[in-house]
């Protein structure tokens, strides 16, 4: 489905319980366009997705959020069938991409949750718009400049692919062409049950990256990340306020994601989910599904 087909109509997956329908649309904001995803309605509720994802990375979480939540799920910039620009990959413009959507939907609090990349993003904007964000919830990825540079520490155990999606063009060059064999690796081995994402979700998540200019966006996300650790500081002394809730799989984060947040924040729970993987959304999403409903704990009228 092209861009133009997203936008002439709402897209209808398969999820476990129902055909469930989901809105799309695209906004300018911050100078480029957004596509994001609306289902429900009540107190909003933002998801942002990782890499090498989209929205669809929530397919399974949308319809049990919906039923008490107004759902907000962008592509990233550079990321399914939002722009690729040239530049402003670094988490701090990628929040200020974020807030631009959610103060043009007109709402002035959300609930917000990231996972991997988006996990940054969604750090970076509740420390940035400390006001806007009632809840915080982190899936599964160490935040720049408190913990994730130990994870990118090949010499050290940590993964090896974060010095390889940060060469200068060189990863974009060697997987074009190959994007399957390259994404399939991650879905295969960063899963706890490799059987957890299905063949079709995996065909839509290269089929999005291998779009013209989608590789390149994609390991800009990654490029940018010791400049998002050295902005990041400014947050060491000033804690968030925000509650934050903060799982990890079992064997990816686990509970190491969570106390890599204590200092950093008034109020961090959560800890690490049993027979989980990383890619916590698609693996786990009814113990998902119900943890963000107990930490929400609002439904209602939306707070526009």
């Amino acid at each position: 489905m092209t861009a133009a087909d997203v936008e002439r109509r709402g897209m209808k997956l398969e999820s476990k319980q129902e055909n469930f329908e989901y809105s799309h649309h695209r906004a300018y904001v911050n100078g480029i366009r957004l596509h994001y995803v609306v289902a429900g309605k009540g107190l909003p509720v933002v998801l942002l997705h990782g890499w090498p994802q989209t929205w669809y990375a929530w397919k399974e979480i949308i319809p049990k959020l919906a039923q008490s939540y107004t759902v907000i799920a962008p592509d990233l910039r550079g990321c399914g069938f939002s722009e690729k620009t040239l530049a402003g990959y670094d988490k701090l413009t990628i929040a200020q991409d974020i807030h631009a959507l959610v103060e043009q939907l007109g709402f002035k609090e959300i609930f917000l949750v990231g996972h991997d990349i988006g996990a940054n993003v969604a750090f970076t904007y509740a420390a940035e718009y400390p006001e806007n964000v009632k809840r915080l919830v982190l899936l599964d990825a160490f935040v720049a400049g408190f913990g994730l540079e130990k994870l990118m520490d090949v010499a050290n155990g940590g993964r090896w692919h974060f010095g390889f999606h940060m060469a200068k063009d060189l990863p974009e060059y060697l997987i074009a062409g190959r994007e399957r064999i390259y994404l399939d690796y991650f879905f295969k081995n960063l899963t706890y049950n490799p059987l957890s994402i299905k063949e079709e979700d995996i065909d839509e998540y290269v089929r999005q990256y291998s779009a013209p200019g989608a590789l390149r966006a994609g390991f800009e996300l990654y490029r940018s990340l010791l400049k998002d650790g050295e902005h990041n500081q400014k947050y060491r002394h000033q804690k968030l306020r925000t509650p934050i809730l903060a799982y990890g799989g079992e064997s990816a984060a686990g509970d190491k994601l969570r106390k890599s947040l204590l200092p950093l924040a008034d109020h961090v729970e959560g800890g690490s989910i049993p027979e989980c993987g990383h890619f916590i959304p698609e693996e786990k999403p009814e113990f998902l599904a119900k943890v963000l409903y107990d930490f929400f704990g609002e439904t209602g009228t939306s707070s526009h």
